[in-house]
């Protein structure tokens, strides 16, 4: 009995090693996810609430987000839309001011 546990012999399957890896590949992918979500201030898109996001804002390339309920919809405004657009038009201007209260200034 004491021969057969000297000779005893560690799994060779080369397979399992893959295994592993995927294991290793898997955590990074989710610890990743959640450092981006977190980074970004994301985390209102996983909850049931409603929420306006506004992207780039300011700059040529700003886009509004809106979730109502399951629906998301995107806004991107243009310069060269109408009063008559379905998209809107510009109405006013609103400024921050350094105590976070937000002033809205209509034109």
């Amino acid at each position: 009995m004491r021969k057969h546990l000297l000779r005893q012999t560690d799994d060779n399957d080369p397979i399992s090693v893959v295994a592993n890896l995927f294991d290793v590949a898997m955590v990074f992918a989710v610890a990743l996810m959640v450092a981006l979500v977190t980074r970004y201030q994301m985390t209102e898109i996983f909850s049931t609430n409603d929420f306006t996001m506004v992207k780039n804002p300011g700059k040529d390339n700003m886009e509004i987000i809106t979730r109502e309920g399951n629906t998301i919809n995107r806004y991107t405004p243009s310069e060269d839309q109408n009063a008559t657009g379905t998209m809107g038009k510009r109405v006013g201007v609103a400024y921050e001011l350094e105590n976070g209260e937000i002033i809205y200034v209509p034109e």
